[in-house]
């Protein structure tokens, strides 16, 4: 029989938000994390072992996605699509690997939410996420990091002797390379996704991954389970039973559902309207959890709806599938070995509750058949990619390089180093991190011990001795931190990065007065040195004059605040998050009515974070009247 599986290039157009610049501070602050479980007494000892092991404390070596806004434009986003004559799935390789649509071609039904717009949000670690479609999440408990970075992307042969295609890159936050194949058979109703971790180090790592798959809100979701572990926002799991159709419809704040699967339950989650038709979600039994998210009917959660998509379009709901039963737990990954699984995804039709359409998931896609599947991409996972689709980032090659790994299947070629790896590739080559040829705000730092270790050896310059600093300061001695930045600060032409972390320091040890002293100080430096109104230099005035604000209002200082306002750039001031900043150093003056003023004008905080509750704070401080629906992203 011919193969007729395709994969070509294409061009989605949406209304697009622009991602803007990275913020240049390191983040040395602790996760401000919400999904944490403040008491474990009453949780099974496996769970509660998983959510206790190792959980992310820190986004380095990565830095913030706060740069984007909520301008949309139409603009180009380069896709890839792989489509037999069933089904036709599109894919971001430079959004994630997100699969943007899965169009059942014989019924003309969308399976997924598809997301009219792209629209960053601050919902991912480290900041920049988008809504819509199934996302790949690794690393840690939230969703990656990688959300919208580029992942490289190749043609590779299937198993069945066509096209497959395969998504591959470094995991910065647990140091782990991994891969996500798609591909069609002839004829199937399903897409197969073949996903591998590897652990090439010599100690266990936390390994986190869940596949999160957005529905249109309005479906009926079904799973193999009468109890689910039901998480809210008050840090705190219970079991329950597995509510209704009519329960959820009704639940007033956003909630996580995570399903109490027997072990000898095949695993599967399906979404289906009115009518019983949806899709079907179904895995390998590695893939042990399965979960559902609702925004919940309150203000909050509708607000949060339009927010991520756009007034007047139909919401969404989440189901997930992970390696564990909860999104709270790591799962320990066994030094040199890997985990891998097969996913399929595709339609069901099913009127009736879970065990009918478990019979008809069976008829359409045995669960045999899912285990054949998994065996024979198996020995595909390493089968070295043919035709380049897109181009990750070089953080990958550059490990290969250090450790001499062999990674047959996801090669990280030389050709992927850039400007952000130079001078860490020249201190693995020579043993020297050498001092930037012009003024610029610092790069990224990478932190692991192995990289610390070539730092603590290197020559002590300030470059050095700063990038030492923040390794140090990940790996929790903040003594020997603050030793290297100091030691920076009598060498170093640019202090600004140096006073700027030890401010932080001094937050963290409660001495207020002196972060505020050295905040202010950092960005008169930072005013002095600046060359240009260029992308870099504009970011790093905006991040360091935000927190420099806030640091001085902290301890009374508006005067001085008023001086970092004063001197941030026009076009930073009229974003929405400053414009929110104003309004705050607005109430700290005493000028409540002005303050009021900036509310009733209008405005976007673009990065507000999930669960953040300071916009309804402080109309507090400038309003007895109820908070406007506008402001309203209240999760509980």
């Amino acid at each position: 029989m011919a193969i007729v599986t395709t994969i070509r290039r294409e061009v989605l157009t949406l209304p697009a938000a622009e991602l803007g610049p990275d913020n240049p501070l390191p983040p040395l602050r602790p996760l401000d994390e919400l999904h944490r479980v403040d008491d474990r007494d009453d949780l099974p000892p496996d769970m509660a072992r998983q959510i206790g092991y190792e959980p992310l404390r820190s986004l380095l070596p990565g830095h913030l996605r706060d740069g984007y806004e909520r301008v949309r434009e139409p603009r180009g986003i380069d896709a890839l699509v792989i489509e037999n004559d069933r089904l036709r799935a599109t894919v971001l390789p430079g959004l994630g690997g997100r699969i943007a649509s899965l169009l059942h071609k014989p019924s003309d039904r969308e399976l997924l939410y598809r997301n009219p717009v792209f629209q960053p949000a601050a919902f991912a670690l480290n900041g920049a996420w988008f809504s819509g479609g199934i996302e790949w999440n690794i690393g840690a408990t939230g969703h990656t990091t990688l959300a919208c970075a580029p992942l490289h992307a190749a043609r590779v042969p299937a198993p069945d002797g066509g096209e497959m295609l395969r998504l591959w890159e470094w995991e910065r936050l647990r140091d782990l390379p991994f891969q996500v194949d798609l591909w069609l058979p002839d004829g199937s109703d399903f897409l197969y996704v073949g996903v591998r971790i590897r652990n090439p180090h010599e100690e266990p790592v936390p390994t986190y991954w869940w596949s999160n798959i957005a529905v249109p809100e309005r479906r009926r979701i079904l799973a193999p389970a009468r109890e689910a572990w039901c998480f809210g926002y008050e840090r705190r799991l219970r079991t329950v039973p597995v509510p209704s159709y009519e329960e959820i419809r009704q639940l007033p704040h956003a909630a996580d559902y995570f399903y109490d699967l027997p072990d000898t339950r095949r695993r599967w989650i399906a979404a289906l309207d009115e009518d019983g038709h949806g899709l079907v979600q179904t895995s390998t039994d590695v893939l042990r959890g399965r979960k559902l998210f609702v925004w919940g009917a309150g203000p909050g959660g509708r607000r949060w709806q339009e927010w991520l998509t756009q007034p007047g379009t139909e919401g969404y709901c989440e189901i997930q599938a992970g390696l564990a039963r909860t999104q709270l737990e790591h799962v320990r990954l066994d030094p040199e070995s890997e985990v891998s699984w097969l996913e399929a995804y595709g339609p069901l039709h099913s009127p009736a509750q879970a065990e009918e359409a478990e019979e008809r998931l069976e008829a359409v896609l045995p669960r045999v058949g899912v285990d054949a599947a998994y065996a024979a991409w198996k020995p595909h996972a390493d089968t070295a990619p043919g035709e380049i689709l897109a181009t990750g980032s070089g953080w990958g090659a550059l490990e290969v390089l250090r450790a001499d790994l062999k990674l047959p299947g996801t090669p990280f070629d030389d050709s992927t180093l850039g400007e952000a790896q130079e001078p860490w590739l020249e201190l693995l080559r020579a043993g020297v991190l050498p001092e930037p040829r012009k003024v610029r705000p610092p790069g990224e730092t990478l932190v692991a011990p192995h990289w610390r270790d070539m730092l603590e050896t290197a020559p002590a310059g300030p470059r050095t001795e700063y990038h030492l600093g923040v390794a140090q300061w990940h790996a929790g001695d903040r003594a020997q931190a603050v030793r290297s930045w100091e030691r920076a600060l009598e060498l170093a032409p640019s202090v600004w990065p140096l006073l700027r972390c030890l401010a932080v320091f001094d937050q963290e040890v409660g001495n207020r007065e002196r972060a505020a002293d050295r905040y202010a100080e950092a960005f008169d430096d930072l005013c002095r040195e600046r060359r240009d109104a260029g992308e870099a230099w504009t970011a790093a005035t905006a991040a360091l004059g935000r927190e420099a604000i806030e640091a001085l209002l902290a301890v009374g200082r508006t005067g001085d605040a008023r001086s970092v306002w004063a001197r941030l750039r026009p076009a930073t001031r009229a974003r929405g998050r400053f414009r929110f900043i104003e309004a705050g150093l607005l109430v700290a003056e005493g000028r409540r009515e002005e303050a009021r003023a900036v509310f009733e004008e209008g405005f976007e905080v673009a990065d507000l974070r999930e669960g953040a509750e300071a916009v309804g704070r402080l109309w507090e401080r400038v309003s007895d009247e109820p908070l406007p629906d506008r402001y309203d992203f209240r999760m509980r």
